[in-house]
């Protein structure tokens, strides 16, 4: 009876753990896809990826430290808008705000220190590259989800 009482708790355990096991080595899964494709669209030689990759993760680091600290803090008091007074309205947009030029901060520092490593032309590929590579991950989202596996 009571080895019976434990196959529950034992079979809820293992699939939590499945299901949270394999969210992680997804986005390392796409982080890894994603250096691949800016690797081969930007095509830096030995000496600028030597100075590029050390800058792009540290920018990537800390731009997902920022939009982690905005999902927590804001986005979702932002789902709960109507349940809020004028006055708590107000303060959430002024923080909406603060992160919004924290973040534009952030890209135009990231900006200016890449290009004194890497060529204009080849900053511009990486903003394209980027976009691009969002786009693509979207579209096989998408696919997925219709079941076409294109």
């Amino acid at each position: 009876m009571n080895s019976r009482k434990k196959i529950p708790v034992l079979i809820l355990l293992l699939v939590t753990t499945l299901f949270y096991g394999q969210q992680k080595p997804d986005s390392e899964k796409i982080q890894s896809l994603k250096v691949a494709f800016i690797t081969e669209r930007l095509d830096l030689t030995r000496k600028e990826a030597q100075k590029f990759w050390p800058i792009y993760n540290e920018y990537e680091e800390k731009r997902e430290e920022l939009r982690q600290r905005e999902r927590n803090q804001i986005r979702a008091k932002i789902k709960d808008a109507d349940g809020l007074s004028e006055k708590e309205a107000q303060d959430l947009l002024k923080q909406y705000i603060v992160f919004e030029e924290d973040e534009e901060a952030l890209d135009k520092s990231f900006l200016e220190e890449v290009s004194k490593e890497i060529s204009a032309k080849k900053t511009l590929l990486l903003l394209r590259s980027e976009e691009e590579f969002k786009r693509q991950l979207i579209r096989q989202y998408r696919n997925r989800r219709s079941g076409n596996n294109r």
